[in-house]
């Protein structure tokens, strides 16, 4: 009677959060320690204060043997995290377009993946319309870390990328994409003035491709902002990190 009643309880007990698995995921004590590694470089701490990279990782609902990608991984400061958090068992990809490397990430990219830590990137040189090797599939979760504005100043076929992230996923899977606001209603004008888009073109775009909504992440919000300034790196000076940002967790069915 005690083993039916145990079977049971199991049976009706909470399956935890909409996005966890069976895998446990990392503390938030566990994540302070990936951030505060000795071995990150000084210029990764120095982007921290405007990246929130524990409350990142904690939105990410990471685990120790994910298989994880990032779009664009430009010179790695994402992807590294991301290798520390997955682990030995785990294995993250890390797309860049060719255009990209040859312009400005091949060098930076390089060194990054020259790292121990890193030995669990796998480079993936290709397109955003067909982003990773066809062998890649099964995958935990994709990052888009502040560049799917990007993707709209480039030209690239959006709604195929979106459709080839799903594909790599496993269903079930997760596409978080985080980005700088633009004004409601702006659309696509600020994509390469501002370099920020209108948070409802993300949403309608990867809902067009079959993705549902999970949950939004406020920990990067700044209802301050005026939304009127550009966030690139080269342009935003002593305001870089503080615009208002959205993080939009999305579930492949």
């Amino acid at each position: 009677m005690k083993t039916f009643a145990l079977l049971v309880v199991l049976a009706l007990a909470p399956l935890g959060c909409a996005h966890s698995s069976s895998a446990v995921l990392l503390s938030p004590e566990a994540l302070q320690a990936i951030v505060s590694a000795p071995d990150r470089s000084e210029e990764d701490r120095a982007l921290d204060p405007g990246r929130k990279p524990v409350e990142f990782l904690e939105f990410l609902q990471l685990a120790p043997g994910m298989k994880v990608a990032e779009l664009m991984a430009g010179g790695g400061y994402t992807a590294e995290l991301l290798a520390r958090a997955v682990g030995p068992k785990g294995v993250v990809y890390g797309q860049n377009p060719k255009w990209l490397l040859e312009r400005v990430a091949e060098k930076p990219w390089a060194a990054r993946l020259a790292k121990p830590v890193n030995q669990r990137i796998r480079r993936s040189d290709k397109p955003f319309e067909n982003p990773f090797p066809p062998n890649v599939t099964g995958l935990d979760l994709v990052v888009s870390n502040f560049i799917y504005h990007d993707t709209v100043n480039a030209k690239v076929d959006r709604a195929q990328m979106n459709l080839a992230v799903r594909a790599a996923l496993k269903h079930g899977g997760r596409y978080v994409i985080c980005d700088s606001s633009a004004k409601p209603g702006s659309g696509l004008e600020a994509t390469e003035t501002l370099h920020r888009i209108d948070e409802q073109v993300v949403r309608s775009e990867v809902a067009a491709a079959g993705f549902e909504v999970l949950e939004e992440g406020n920990f990067l919000r700044n209802p301050e902002d005026p939304r009127d300034w550009s966030t690139s790196p080269g342009v935003a000076g002593a305001r870089r990190g503080t615009g208002d940002r959205f993080c939009l967790d999305f579930k492949n069915p």
